[in-house]
């Protein structure tokens, strides 16, 4: 395993030995063309000297905000030849006032942009006395006065390196492992979010930890369907794919996010990937389109045939390399695979796809159960950005379902109580780690780093257990921890996650309770899904029976989910709602209450809907049938 100190180091390392691999992969005019690692190197040597030309210093902060393509990787990788620190948006940021927060808190001096994004940035700058220059990815329509392209970027570049390419190299040598890569901010779910300073050792530690969990040959290749800005997609998807030779591709780009978004199904099927990185809401998505084609193919029942015989052959998978299910069904299942699970494979993801990596929340155990029944399991982790950000995963051969997996090699874990006292295993406490990727600190903010980075080891924020064979259980944060009348405390997601990963009539679902007596809930319904089951009955929302029909749904699925017995092993009943708030709109990005890493910004929804939930804990209110959730059911046929 090598030993790199910096990004640039690991990517020449790269260059050295697979020059001719492909390293990216972009569509152009209907097909995928590859650009390979030479052709990689050279690409951001332009680029960087193109920046050093435009009088870009060792140090200096750059906004990045575009969508996944060939020129992000360029740009971040010639950022880091010149000194300079990238600092990398979400291209789901649309409020000014996040974009100006970040562009004044870490001082950029420049800002590379897409022209999808570039109208985001233009207002600001008149009033952003730190930015002097703006550089399009793409020719922009209207062309600024200031404004440059990546193009003009290169072409001055290439003359720079005529003459002066030793200033540039004598740049680049000057990078440290300890030199600042990336301020990455946090999702913003407050007013003030934190810039977490990522080094390159940082980045090349966790690669190298990373790699300890996972093997990539040279010939993979993946998809990046998360935003690259993500630490997630950062660094299992960028420099992973990178330190072994193996090739990223990005989605091709629509006119808007949505149209982007809805390519992602035909990419797959052109690259035909070897693994895909995935989130829970991506991991439900890929779900919902899988049952949706087999239902229209009237192939539901075979699918729940084969899924059955599935979940007992593969049992809890691979554990400690050792089997767990049971071989004597594995004739039956191989037969399922053959005639259903294979095709399923082809049809939605190319046929090459050998598993997922899953991170960025809880996963629902029965999500994890499917995918592995279709021949592509996912491996669920656990990562922080402050852990830039890989701290633990499920692999190939060491898979425990329900887990976020073994901690990766070379650091350091423990969990603490309150008084940060080391706890022993099995017992639940705030998740603390040490290592070489653990953030150099917050930018700006020593009272923040102080606060999560005592004695070198960083604390999480996050909840949970070690069990004794040293597998990692994830429970949540402790911000968002339920609170009862009686002091204890709980974590809401796990249950939130079953609640909408196993019911087919909750969209999505928040669970309150701030030292009340019984939990409460709100709740966006699946209204299609309702509708279609009470006409079935032969009901109507326009009348009170077909909205009490409604409630009376939401109402069984609770309490069903409530009473299974493998869920009560893992959730306490009381922690289940007792009563809700059905909701006639859903949490989105848009309307503040889901942030651009598609969590759920609690604070904001509770602010909101303070009524609502105070009424849930009134006699009337408690009661699922009362008059506020009929007037919301008689309204989801609109």
């Amino acid at each position: 395993m090598s030993n790199w100190q910096t990004l640039i180091e690991l990517f020449e390392d790269s260059v050295a030995k697979y020059p001719n691999n492909p390293m990216m992969w972009e569509r152009h005019v209907g097909a995928y063309e590859p650009t390979n690692y030479q052709q990689s190197y050279e690409e951001v040597l332009k680029i960087a000297a193109g920046l050093m030309e435009l009088g870009l210093q060792a140090g200096d902060r750059v906004i990045l905000l575009s969508e996944g393509r060939n020129d992000w990787v360029f740009s971040e990788l010639a950022l880091f030849y010149c000194g300079a620190i990238n600092v990398p948006l979400s291209v789901k940021l649309k409020e000014a006032s996040e974009l100006n927060f970040r562009f004044r808190h870490s001082g950029a001096r420049f800002a590379i942009v897409s022209g999808g994004q570039l109208d985001k940035i233009l207002p600001l700058k008149k009033d952003l006395a730190t930015l002097e220059k703006i550089i399009c990815l793409d020719q922009p329509e209207l062309p600024e006065h200031d404004l440059i392209t990546i193009d003009q970027i290169r072409k001055s570049g290439e003359n720079f390196l005529k003459t002066q390419k030793n200033l540039l190299m004598e740049r680049k040598s000057a990078v440290k492992g300890d030199t600042p890569a990336n301020i990455c901010y946090t999702s913003g779910t407050t007013a003030d979010p934190k810039g977490i300073i990522l080094t390159h050792r940082n980045y090349a530690a966790n690669v190298e930890q990373g790699r300890g969990l996972f093997e990539i040959p040279e010939d993979y290749i993946s998809l990046l369907i998360l935003p690259w800005d993500h630490s997630f997609a950062h660094t299992a998807g960028i420099y992973i794919l990178m330190s072994s030779g193996a090739s990223m591709a990005s989605v091709e780009l629509g006119k808007t996010l949505i149209e982007t978004t809805r390519n992602i199904a035909k990419n797959i099927k052109e690259i035909r990937p070897s693994f895909l990185l995935s989130v829970p809401a991506l991991s439900a998505n890929f779900k919902k389109n899988i049952e949706k084609k087999l239902e229209e193919k009237n192939l539901s029942g075979l699918l729940q045939k084969a899924l059955k015989v599935a979940y007992r052959y593969q049992g809890d998978g691979f554990r400690k390399k050792r089997w767990q299910g049971n071989r004597l069904l594995k004739p039956i299942y191989a037969l399922f695979d053959k005639i259903l699970f294979t095709k399923i494979r082809n049809e939605a993801f190319g046929g090459r796809l050998k598993f997922f990596v899953g991170g960025g929340a809880l996963l629902d155990i029965e999500y994890q159960k499917f995918f592995t029944a279709l021949g592509v399991p996912i491996y669920q982790g656990y990562g922080l950005t402050e852990a830039a950000p890989i701290i633990s995963a499920n692999r190939p051969g060491s898979q425990k379902m329900g887990s976020s997996g073994e901690v990766v090699p070379n650091l350091e874990i423990k969990i603490c109580d309150e008084n940060h006292n080391e706890l022993p295993k099995g017992q639940k406490g705030e998740i603390v780690i040490r290592g070489e990727n653990v953030m150099q600190g917050y930018w700006n903010n020593p009272e923040a780093t102080a606060k999560t980075i005592i004695n070198g080891w960083l604390y999480t924020g996050d909840m949970g257990y070690l069990d004794p064979e040293g597998y990692l259980y994830v429970l949540g944060r402790y911000k968002s921890l339920l609170i009862s009348d009686d002091g204890e405390k709980f974590s809401p997601e796990g249950i939130e996650e079953i609640l909408v990963g196993r019911s087919r009539f909750i969209n999505q679902i928040m669970l309150y309770n701030s030292q009340k007596p019984y939990t409460t809930a709100l709740i966006v319904p699946e209204k299609g899904k309702l509708l279609e089951e009470i006409e079935k009955q032969g009901l109507s929302v326009k009348y009170d029976n077909g909205q009490r029909a409604v409630l009376q749904l939401l109402q069984d699925e609770i309490r069903k989910l409530k009473d299974d017995p493998e869920i009560q092993k893992e959730f306490p009943g009381k922690w289940f709602p007792v009563s809700f708030a059905l909701l006639g709109d859903q949490f989105t990005e848009q309307n503040g209450f889901i942030n651009s890493t598609m969590k759920m910004v609690r604070w904001r929804i509770t602010e909101h809907y303070q009524t609502r939930i105070d009424y849930l804990y009134s006699p009337e209110g408690k009661d699922v049938f009362n008059h506020q959730n009929m007037t919301i059911a008689s309204r989801l046929a609109d």
